[in-house]
């Protein structure tokens, strides 16, 4: 198997046991709809752990375009292969959107609030604030490829770092994904809403685009600087993107809480999970 197909299989993997647990808890005559945020967490932990398990002796398994940005400004990661993978992830990410989809065909129907249907594809903010929900997303990410790269640092048994990695992503939504629905990945937030978008789901409303950008953004922001943060705090090797990067945060930034300034609310599917 190769880079590009290992990145996609994973990717849709990926979608298919998160966005599938999402369905299952957002849809109605779902067995497990109301189960809660927890079951959220932990489904989307083990599908990065499966979806590491099957591609990554193929690819790493990176399955999210800001873990690539960040492996690639920390060395790890060769820049010629950045918008190939990005690529294949998004590919990826749609596919398994479009598998959960048909696998829960007829419950669309079932279900009355579009904002519970467009949470089984993407994140929203549960207070709508494009500065503060920037910022959650960038920590949230910083975060993951900090832990990423601790915990690829440590010995383990073989075969045991994916499952870590899954309790990583546990971890963070329980602390940190309750402002934001967690993205941290913009392939997992931007493919599936653009199924959402495309495909003929019956009462679906809006794919609230005017937020789209955030988990978008925030990711790449947060895990690139992430990515360096670890090469000059832990390694020791501090370079200049370090501080471009710090820069772009910091205006990227300025700029979210000056629209935000003049924008007093956007649209926000209610209750919308993960």
């Amino acid at each position: 198997m190769t880079s590009f197909a290992a990145e996609v299989v994973g990717t849709a993997l990926l979608i298919i046991f998160g966005g599938g647990v999402c369905a299952g808890v957002n849809l109605k005559k779902s067995f497990a709809q109301h189960s809660g945020w927890i079951v959220i967490t932990m489904g989307w932990g083990l599908a990065v752990a499966v979806a590491a398990y099957a591609v990554g002796s193929f690819s790493g398994a990176h399955l999210n375009p800001a873990l690539t940005l960040a492996l690639a400004f920390n060395g790890d990661f060769p820049w010629a292969d950045v918008p190939k993978y990005i690529v294949a992830q998004m590919l990826g990410a749609m596919i398994g959107a479009v598998v959960v989809y048909i696998h829960y065909l007829p419950h669309w129907q079932e279900t009355d609030d579009p904002s519970a249907k467009l949470g089984v594809f993407a994140t929203s903010p549960a207070v709508p604030n494009y500065f503060a929900n920037l910022i959650s997303e960038m920590i949230g990410t910083f975060v993951l490829v900090l832990g990423v790269l601790a915990i690829g640092a440590n010995q383990f048994a073989d075969g045991l770092n994916p499952f870590i990695v899954g309790f990583l992503i546990v971890a963070i939504g329980l602390s940190l994904g309750g402002t934001t629905g967690y993205a941290i990945n913009p392939a997992r937030d931007l493919g599936p809403r653009i199924v959402h978008f495309l495909l003929p789901i019956p009462g679906k409303g809006s794919s609230n685009w005017s937020y789209a950008w955030v988990p978008v953004v925030g990711p790449m922001l947060g895990g690139s600087f992430g990515g360096l943060f670890y090469k000059a705090v832990f390694l020791g090797k501090m370079t200049s993107a370090f501080w471009y990067v710090l820069i772009a945060i910091v205006a990227v930034l300025t700029l979210a809480f000056i629209w935000q300034g003049k924008t007093s609310n956007y649209h926000k599917p209610k209750n919308a999970l993960m």
